[in-house]
């Protein structure tokens, strides 16, 4: 049989062989933990069998699928250790922080001793390189087993008309759902910590960057104390899963979900603007986040907030106070690095803002970036008494990018779709991903990339993010969640068919066919007319009443 690895044949190997035996010897010395495989382009588990003429790619914790695939056989070591030790808790994994998943217990009170016996079984469990083993039900004999076993873990599968299969990961008595491929056994995942945190704990796992050690806990007071805060609003409105989301649906309860949801945002938004009025002085307005989070129509409806304040928010744009095209700066590869701080003339930028808040008049340039030079057109600008600046990039939690203007004269804002709404209790959806939907629909509809193209460029801007705009985040005064609690049932019927059209020969095909699994978990909302049209979400799916 032949198989073939990064490309090249690596000769003929006997039937029935899995990916992990093939390659066991590397896989015992590997020191970035190889988690699992790819067979032509799809994620597989290391036990999966190899046929012949297909093309194999290992993949580990340096990959952003491998870590997904480590943290998912971590938590589920961490359920066995807990059913074990304390088979009456309610476990509930809540949100991913610092190379960590903070985790709750509805029902009990974390302590130190728990947590300390868990670590020594979750240890334990590992040690003994235990296999975990995937069982595939019919409908029909998962609902005879759920009934059985009077269980909720993984419920949801029943629920969903998409899936004609139920699938569970066993290790020997234990089993649980998880929403994608997990490590073939537990010996895999020797690289972890447990910690008591806040009113739970956190589990730890090795960073992408450095997967040989444990990666470092930073805390980010207000990022979590944003999380927080929604997660208490969606449980006021009991919906803290796809399940209860999709309940509320087929309920006929969606107005009220949407109408609910869109009315937390104005609230929120209102709050800053009434924030930004209190305090004396403020003269620059900024706001940050990564991509799709929202920005544009956030800055807009917050103006409109602001101006009910007495303040009349003026715009001012850093795309057109670039450097010029020799003095940009270059990135490892050689190519001009636009996203970098540096790229921008800060000096000239700070001297318009200074002017700016003096009262003072400045010509504003206008960057032709076909030959990457600026050019002075007599574009004049001035900032009246009841006026306050508004800027809205990448770099605006950066100090440098207003190193000229006072602290007590800015406002700093930073907005994200921070995901509270789980896919169940053992299982989040990643906030990347709800960006990543929202950024493939609105591409499609407004810049016309494929999806392709989308997740092509992903990677990319996820490391500019990573780079320029997560380091500065506790930075901002105060930190808008755009996240809607309702959008991926929104999302889902625009992201679909777009994702697939992705052909199993493209290397982006596994993601996906992973995004499409994880969006057929969600009743559609078919009825868009509840959405408001200055809702964030209309920024991606069109019917707004801003101009962008």
């Amino acid at each position: 049989m032949k198989v073939f690895y990064q490309n090249a044949e690596i000769g003929i190997m006997k039937d029935d062989v899995t990916i992990g035996e093939m390659f066991k010897t590397n896989l015992d010395f590997y020191k970035k933990h190889i988690v699992a495989g790819k067979i032509n382009n799809e994620i597989k588990s290391l036990d999966t069998k190899v046929n012949d003429g297909d093309k194999i790619d290992l993949i580990d914790i340096t990959d952003k699928d491998g870590m997904k695939i480590y943290i998912r056989g971590l938590l589920f070591v961490m359920g066995m250790a807990f059913n074990e030790l304390y088979p009456e808790s309610y476990l509930n994994v809540n949100f991913q922080l610092s190379n960590s998943m903070f985790c709750q217990i509805d029902n009990m009170d974390v302590t130190e001793e728990m947590i300390d016996e868990v670590k020594e079984k979750m240890q334990e469990l590992i040690n003994a390189d235990l296999k975990i083993r995937k069982v595939v039900m019919t409908h029909d004999e998962a609902v005879s087993f759920y009934k059985e076993e009077k269980t909720i873990r993984g419920i949801l599968q029943i629920d969903n008309k998409n899936k004609e299969n139920v699938s569970l990961y066993f290790c020997n008595d234990y089993y649980n759902y998880f929403y994608g491929v997990m490590p073939s056994s537990t010996g895999v995942l020797d690289l972890f910590d447990i910690k008591l945190y806040r009113h739970g704990f956190i589990v730890q796992y090795p960073s992408r960057k450095d997967p040989t050690q444990v990666g470092e806990f930073k805390e980010s007071k207000k990022f979590l104390s944003a999380l927080k805060e929604y997660d208490d609003i969606n449980a006021l409105m009991n919906i803290n899963t796809i399940y209860h989301l999709n309940n509320r649906i087929k309920d006929g309860k969606t107005n009220e979900v949407i109408l609910m949801s869109e009315a937390l945002h104005e609230k929120k938004i209102a709050e800053i603007a009434d924030k930004i009025a209190a305090k004396d002085g403020i003269k620059l307005v900024l706001i940050a986040g990564p991509s799709s989070s929202g920005k544009t129509t956030f800055a807009k409806r917050l103006g409109i907030q602001l101006r009910i304040n007495g303040l009349k928010p003026v715009t001012i744009g850093t795309d057109n106070y670039f450097v010029e095209r020799p003095d940009t700066p270059r990135d490892e590869n050689g190519d001009y690095d636009f996203e970098t701080i540096d790229a921008l003339d800060l000096n000239l930028f700070n001297d318009h803002l200074t002017k700016l808040i003096e009262g003072e008049e400045i010509e504003v340039p206008t960057f032709d970036f076909k030959i990457g030079s600026k050019k002075f057109l007599g574009n004049k600008m001035s900032l009246k008494e009841d006026e306050v600046l508004v800027i809205e990039g990448i770099h605006c939690l950066n100090d440098k990018l207003t190193a000229s203007i006072p602290d007590n004269e800015k406002f700093k804002i930073y907005i994200s779709d921070l995901t509270v709404l789980n896919i169940d209790y053992f299982n989040r959806i990643s906030t990347t991903d709800t960006r990543l939907i929202r950024r493939i629909v609105r591409d499609y509809n407004f810049r016309g990339y494929s999806a392709l193209e989308t997740l092509r460029r992903w990677p990319s801007v996820n490391a500019g993010e990573d780079k320029n705009i997560f380091p500065f985040q506790e930075n901002a005064d105060v930190m808008f969640n755009s996240s809607l609690v309702y959008e991926l049932a929104i999302l889902s019927k625009y992201a679909l068919p777009l994702l697939e059209e992705i052909d199993s020969s493209e290397k982006e095909y596994s993601e996906a066919k992973r995004l499409i699994a994880f969006l057929k978990y969600f009743e559609e909302i078919d009825d868009e007319r509840a959405i408001p049209m200055n809702s964030i979400l209309r920024e991606f799916v069109d019917g707004s009443i801003f101009d962008y």
